[in-house]
């Protein structure tokens, strides 16, 4: 995974100077030490699905958790009763599992589900979690 690190703040991004807020990215330690006990087994169960996909960069940071390859290709977002799940497929998804509209820019697409609990992340949420993973070849 070739990542470009900003010197500022720590963290990597898919492009040599893409524009961000420069905060430095915490530890899953620090992250989770904040947050609902409902979060870190959801983000459990979602590590457990694209770990082993191959190389995958964790950024926990103040608003969420993110997952890079090249760039980010899923996200982890707390919300006040669940735990929003977004991802990038190279197609558009029709799903009554949808949390939010569809959103489309060039050939990505970034869709949303809502997860509960780490049983949320069934068999349809590790496909599309897979698809994510692959569709971010460097």
């Amino acid at each position: 995974m070739t990542l470009w690190t900003c010197e500022a703040c720590g963290r990597r991004f898919g492009r040599t100077g893409q524009s961000h807020e420069c905060a430095p990215a915490l530890s899953l330690e620090e992250y989770f030490a904040t947050g609902p006990a409902r979060e870190r087994p959801i983000f459990d169960a979602v590590n457990a699905v694209v770990a082993p996909l191959g190389a995958v960069h964790v950024e926990p940071v103040s608003v969420g958790i993110f997952f890079k390859r090249s760039r980010t290709f899923a996200q982890l977002r707390p919300m006040t009763r669940w735990v929003a799940l977004s991802f990038v497929l190279a197609r558009k998804l029709e799903s009554p599992r949808l949390a939010r509209k569809v959103m489309g820019e060039g050939r990505r697409w970034y869709h949303a589900v809502n997860l509960t609990g780490p049983e949320d992340v069934d068999e349809q949420v590790r496909a599309w979690l897979t698809e994510a993973y692959l569709a971010d070849a460097p």
